[in-house]
């Protein structure tokens, strides 16, 4: 295994529910590398993302993640391997009853911080980073999509992972908003967070060109 690498798959079948869904998956990402994730619905990208979250096991081959090893991964290891990761979806699920710093504060508590101090300076640093520094004490509702969105990335970023997934995130948003959401995860990519975002937005693609992976006919391709 490559020591140097985020995700570091090979020769892997990934199977859900003993159905094989991806087979023979070669897959290395390095340290602040943005890869696009693409395939028709049903062929495997989200059942890829779960794997890489040790949602779903590794049926044969190897596997590491952030330094974990996923064939080998126990159920009591998995929390440790999500607090190297942040998780993007494209539904916001924010909690609609509190503040978004509240919303932070709750992920916080939930991994283990204790010090109010550092945890409003974490929370006003990812705020900060996503440019919503004046919009903690908004409740998700008074949002625009791209702004709930925004709370989102800086939620998944409140651990500074070395990983994060985004499982199509501009997936309900306008042209210009999904825009403006790529210059922000590219930005991340390049301060050293390893990113694999999932999409059908091919406009999205063309304007902020990057690797491309497939998934199709069970296999992970390279495209570019």
């Amino acid at each position: 295994m490559d020591k140097e690498a985020i995700v570091d798959i090979r020769d892997a079948k990934i199977v859900n529910s003993k159905v094989t869904i991806l087979n023979k998956v070669d897959l290395k990402l390095a340290a602040g590398e943005f890869v696009y994730l693409i395939g028709k619905t049903g062929s495997g990208k989200s059942s890829l993302l779960k794997t890489l979250y040790g949602e779903l096991k590794i049926g044969t081959g190897s596997g590491k993640v952030c330094g974990f090893t996923l064939e080998k991964l126990k159920k009591s290891e998995i929390p440790y391997l999500r607090r190297k990761l942040g998780i993007v979806f494209q539904d916001f699920e924010l909690l609609m009853d509190r503040t978004v710093y509240e919303n932070l504060l709750f992920v916080l508590k939930a991994t283990g911080w204790k010090d109010k101090k550092k945890m409003e300076e974490r929370i006003n640093e990812v705020l900060e980073h996503v440019e919503l520094g004046a919009k903690g004490y908004k409740m998700p509702h008074e949002l625009s999509g791209g702004e709930q969105q925004r709370v989102v990335i800086s939620r998944a970023l409140l651990n500074s992972p070395t990983l994060l997934l985004a499982d199509e995130p501009t997936g309900n948003l306008d042209p210009e908003t999904s825009q403006n959401i790529l210059r922000l995860l590219q930005s991340i990519a390049s301060e050293g967070t390893s990113i694999i975002m999932a999409t059908h937005d091919y406009t999205v693609m063309e304007k902020f060109p990057a690797r491309t992976i497939s998934c199709e006919d069970q296999r992970v391709k390279e495209i570019n």
